[in-house]
């Protein structure tokens, strides 16, 4: 009598890997893809290959994000602690060792050229993470404390370097966890109080304390022009102002539908600057209009809201708290980006997810997408 096996087809083995994808988390990344792809086309077709090398970064963040999605929670919370050690050590190496360019010591050469700000971004919130889960019901003040203690050490080495917006990222990631680790409101308000009150007054003052002879405490000397230069651009319209007045005037000139795609006078008679990578939104918004503009940040949106929902329904601390972080911190991409290119928040130079042009920033928001689709298939596969 013989045994027969029945060989499993191909699909059956290769089903286990795509298995429990969030779908309709897939679904508004290719959306938001598909924007990224028709914006750089236009805005980048006459920049040698910008387009042809956007679309391979998507293919490569695409490629990680699938790699990532296999590696199980609990595996990521071992890299916690490694990952974060190394990127507070090649940030202190920086600090020492770094290669400088147009005044800022951000790079470091270990046989290649590597932005050690750029790990930190994903080490962070796995770190305080990791953290918290050790923690889970017995938290006091004091592990609140440390945390703290935890994000501000990395974020103060990248203020040093100087680098204002990947210093936000870290810091916005890092304070995503806390809040969502149970942070008391009565600790956060007086702080937000604190916050308002001082961008009031800065409002206020703007004339007298954005005078060439008053020295601002605590920030660089083209930190605060940005600043002043945000109160009122008009002050220095051919310098520091010109980025975002061309940037209003091109999200103004597109009306509600915009002037159609590829006739944006102003992105391509090149008046705005950067129109592929910081201020890629002002030549999208010329282009589409206030429809166009509306519909980019809807799908915004739905992804924010997705995520939040894996976060809500993720099955331990850890995965909780990192899902909530790294959907809040997509948001915070969005958000200071449209608010820097439309004047309301300071030019930091943060990129615009899936639209802006750049390979390391696809690379990031690859890791994180996929650790948030590693969560949302570990929920799945427990449900099943």
């Amino acid at each position: 009598m013989s045994v027969v096996f029945e060989r499993p087809s191909l699909w059956r083995r290769l089903q286990p890997i795509f298995s429990g994808f969030d779908l309709p988390l897939l679904a508004g990344l290719v959306v938001l893809g598909v924007m990224g792809l028709i914006t750089m086309y236009s805005a980048g077709y006459d920049n040698g290959s910008r387009f042809a090398d956007h679309g391979r970064n998507m293919l490569l963040g695409l490629g990680i994000l699938f790699v990532v999605a296999q590696v199980p929670p609990q595996r990521l919370a071992q890299l916690a602690v490694p990952l974060y050690s190394l990127g507070v050590a090649l940030l202190l190496a920086t600090a020492l060792f770094g290669i400088t360019k147009k005044g800022a010591t951000r790079w470091l050469n270990v046989g290649v050229v590597i932005q050690p700000s750029e790990l930190m971004k994903i080490a962070m919130p796995l770190m305080l993470a990791w953290w918290f889960q050790k923690r889970e019901g017995q938290l006091r003040a004091l592990d609140f404390a440390a945390a703290a203690l935890l994000l501000l050490v990395p974020v103060g080495l990248v203020v040093k370097q100087p680098d204002l917006g990947t210093a936000i990222l870290i810091l916005s990631g890092g304070l995503y966890i806390i809040y969502f680790a149970g942070l008391s409101w009565k600790l956060i308000l007086p702080v937000l109080l604190a916050g308002a009150v001082a961008v009031t007054a800065i409002v206020l003052s703007a004339d007298r304390i954005c005078q060439d002879d008053v020295t601002w405490p605590l920030l660089r000397e083209y930190q605060k022009h940005r600043v002043c230069t945000l109160l009122d651009p008009t002050t220095d319209p051919l310098g520091k102002g010109f980025h975002i007045i061309q940037g209003m005037i091109a999200i103004g000139s597109g009306g509600v539908t915009g002037k159609g795609f590829m006739q944006g006078t102003q992105t391509h008679l090149e008046f705005i600057p950067e129109r592929t990578t910081d201020f890629v939104f002002a030549a999208f918004a010329e282009e589409f209009g206030l429809i166009g503009a509306l519909a980019l940040i809807t799908a915004f949106t739905f992804v924010l809201a997705r995520g939040l929902l894996i976060a809500n329904s993720a099955p331990t601390v850890f995965s909780r708290l990192l899902a909530g972080a790294l959907t809040m911190s997509f948001f915070t991409y969005a958000m200071v980006n449209m608010g820097m290119v439309s004047g309301i928040l300071p030019v930091v130079g943060i990129p615009l997810p899936f639209i802006s042009y750049g390979g390391t920033a696809m690379v990031t928001l690859g890791l994180a997408l996929g650790m948030l689709m590693s969560i949302a298939k570990s929920r799945r596969l427990i449900q099943t």
